[in-house]
């Protein structure tokens, strides 16, 4: 009976793993299409926009390389990821929009004398 439930469980892990390769290569290819839309993107924001989703695929594939690798470290390096993702397209889309990252009428290196 124990050997039956062995096998089983052998199974069970055996399919979950199949499971995570398979998520991977569609993840991958969702990466591949994103990039081929942010080199054809018409405007500028639909580039932002495909570069965001490169970035959030690539933070659910961390994730599931950590899965599959029973590292839960990985966890830790897709937060990581996913903050200067956003800081990222933050910037960018600040830049696209003012074309610099200043405030207008702010200097550089002046200070407030009362």
């Amino acid at each position: 009976m124990d050997f039956l439930l062995a096998e089983t469980e052998n199974n069970i892990s055996l399919f979950n793993n199949y499971a995570l390769v398979v998520t991977s290569v569609a993840i991958l290819v969702t990466m591949i299409l994103a990039l081929i839309r942010a080199m054809l993107g018409p405007t500028v924001f639909d580039r932002v926009l495909a570069l965001n989703m490169f970035g959030t695929k690539t933070v659910l594939l961390i994730c599931v390389i950590g899965f599959l690798t029973d590292r839960t470290d990985f966890l830790d390096l897709a937060l990581l990821y996913s903050l200067m993702n956003f800081i990222g397209m933050v910037a960018l889309l600040r830049f696209s929009e003012y074309g610099s990252f200043r405030e207008e009428g702010a200097d550089i290196g002046s200070s407030v004398k009362s």
